[in-house]
């Protein structure tokens, strides 16, 4: 892992949460933000596959060649859990919006047929073996994350009280030492994401 640096960020990931995709409205935002104020950012929001062993293989290998002492993630619920990972893997900062805590516990009851948020006529299987695969990652964050202790300036988190999907005491526990901005109301799509994008940004540092 590389050792972390104050260098600006010349390359972002985005990373979609359960049911999700590029199109979802947060990766949008910030997608057309990088694009607009700092087109010389290298951004990727991958569609992420079912399969998290497939997820993190796709990350690791689209991110091979990056430089992670210049790298940064943004993940959202799901997508805010593989982000923690990632960031554990490379050490680069992370800012994770509602991250799923225990997705192996919580997605256990989505075995089955699931259709995505932005196409509900785009329909994908999720497996009992995608569970175990989620534990193995988990098992991986909770490997690293005693010899990687978080700090403000690593990570950040929004997280919502009013989210109605994750338990927000969880995340916020799963965050812990980080910089996180606990929302009183909110819900789990942070619907008034743009008023936090300034702080999210701001955060993120990128060249």
């Amino acid at each position: 892992m590389n050792a972390p640096t104050d260098s600006p960020a010349t390359h972002l990931l985005y990373l979609h949460g359960f049911r999700s995709s590029p199109l979802s409205m947060k990766a949008r935002m910030v997608g057309e933000f990088v694009h607009r104020e700092h087109p010389g950012v290298t951004w990727w929001c991958p569609q992420l596959p079912p399969s998290p062993r497939a997820a993190a293989a796709l990350v690791r290998q689209g991110t091979a060649d990056w430089p992670f002492d210049r790298t940064a993630v943004v993940g959202s619920s799901l997508g805010g859990f593989y982000a923690r990972w990632f960031a554990l893997q490379t050490g680069c900062r992370a800012v994770l919006l509602n991250p799923a805590s225990f997705p192996a516990r919580d997605l256990s009851d989505h075995i089955g047929e699931q259709t995505t948020w932005q196409n509900p006529e785009e329909r994908f299987f999720f497996e009992p073996a995608f569970v175990d695969e989620l534990r193995v990652l988990e098992a991986d964050i909770a490997r690293l994350a005693p010899l990687n202790p978080v700090t403000p300036d690593r990570l950040m988190a929004i997280v919502a009280k009013g989210d109605e999907v994750l338990d927000w005491r969880e995340m916020q526990a799963f965050c812990a030492g980080g910089d996180i901005r606990l929302l009183e109301g909110g819900d789990h799509a942070i619907s008034d994401f743009e008023a936090h994008m300034d702080a999210v940004f701001g955060f993120l540092r990128l060249a």
